[in-house]
């Protein structure tokens, strides 16, 4: 971590050099705290996923909401949270590497010495052998959830007489490899637009799923639990009856492109906690450009969106390239309003935010507000990147 950020503690948001990576602490503890109200009132357990803000600070932030642990999709994001104490903890994607698996073994060995527990997902039987062959290293015992394609098309064994099949292959692994049940996520499902929409696709799903699990209970194999669900349709799975467990991540900071759907009303509101400061550095007829480009940002999902100030007119945004944003009016009939000046800032709201945390090194923590808040921590974002 850059020495000097830690300087900025206690200092007012003015005192943040640009562009960087911003959250607003009291939205997110808004958002953290709606999430724990809803999973508590539809009786399901809540396992944010980490993947989004990959910092081991926010993961005990949730864990103190009411979380009873954390999903990650990578060894290495694991491995971070493990070593800042959290001690419950899924992979939820498919591990085949031996060179991976050894770690996995290894942490599932370190969470075991001190009352924790690691579970991966699995959807082949190449992988459950492979996974065996891992924990042979090591004395622990490693959950293992079977991942079940309900729609998106990506991982996950196809429903029905195929997920039967390969929880037999599993449950013959025991003792190592414990059968904990389903994982079943439609992540294709999370950004389609209207409520309808969001609705069908997870209605498609858990018929697939209800008759899956029906198989399994007449097989004497019952999945002990069901994981999985997102940020744009977590209340569907809760209502289901069929998943027991929910892994919302977005939720926590979201983003541009979760503002873009049409809101559940089944689901509480969130707000906008993650912000790309930024500052303009040039201003010419018709449009004006800060310095936050995709370097800042990702655009995967589109570009950002300005948050807006008081007194700054409507900003929409065009991709500047690496270091830059081209910011223009929005135009609502009549004469377009002034561009903001020279060395004005902007506050950028990411398309999404997942990705975007991973282009930065730290967040840097506000308490009060984007104008009259001060800084509470520069959190480093100790997960990022792929190893």
């Amino acid at each position: 971590m850059v020495p000097t950020l830690q300087a900025l503690v206690g200092q007012g948001v003015d005192a943040i050099d640009t562009p960087a990576l911003v959250v607003d602490l009291d939205a997110a503890n808004r958002n953290l705290q709606r999430m724990a109200e809803f999973a508590e009132r539809h009786n399901v357990r809540l396992r944010p996923h980490a993947k989004m803000h990959k910092s081991a600070a926010f993961a005990h932030m949730q864990l103190q909401a009411g979380a009873v642990g954390l999903c990650t999709q990578t060894v290495a994001e694991a491995e971070v949270l493990a070593a800042g104490g959290a001690n419950d903890l899924l992979i939820s994607n498919q591990v085949v590497a031996p060179a991976k698996l050894h770690r996995v073994a290894a942490l599932a060995h370190l969470l075991k010495g001190r009352g924790g527990r690691l579970a991966i997902a699995v959807d082949s039987e190449g992988g459950i052998e492979r996974l065996a062959q891992a924990m042979r290293l090591t004395n622990a015992a490693i959950d293992v959830f079977v991942e079940v394609d309900i729609g998106q098309g990506r991982c996950g064994v196809a429903p029905g007489a195929a997920v039967v099949d390969l929880v037999r292959t599993l449950a013959a692994r025991a003792p190592s490899l414990r059968y904990a049940g389903l994982h079943a996520y439609q992540g294709g499902a999370q950004h389609l637009r209207s409520v309808a929409e969001r609705r069908a696709a997870i209605d498609r799903g858990a018929e697939q799923l209800r008759a899956t699990r029906a198989l399994l209970d007449a097989a004497d194999l019952a999945p002990p639990l069901i994981t999985g669900a997102g940020t744009g349709t977590f209340a569907q799975e809760a209502a289901s009856g069929l998943w027991g467990e929910i892994q919302p991540g977005s939720f926590l900071f979201m983003d541009a492109d979760y503002a873009r759907n049409q809101r559940d009303p089944a689901q509480p509101p969130f707000e906008h906690a993650l912000f790309v400061k930024s500052q303009v550095i040039s201003v010419a007829a018709g449009h004006a450009v800060c310095d936050a480009g995709h370097k800042s940002h990702a655009i995967d999902s589109g570009g950002p969106t300005v948050h807006p100030l008081p007194g700054q007119p409507p900003l929409a945004t065009q991709n500047g390239g690496d270091e830059a944003t081209i910011l223009t009016p929005l135009e609502s009939g009549g004469e377009l309003p002034a561009l903001p000046a020279l060395g004005d800032t902007v506050w950028l709201i990411p398309g999404h935010c997942d990705p975007t945390v991973n282009l930065h090194n730290q967040l840097i923590a506000v308490r009060g507000g984007l104008q009259e808040g001060r800084v509470e921590a520069v959190v480093p974002v100790l997960a990022r990147g792929v190893w």
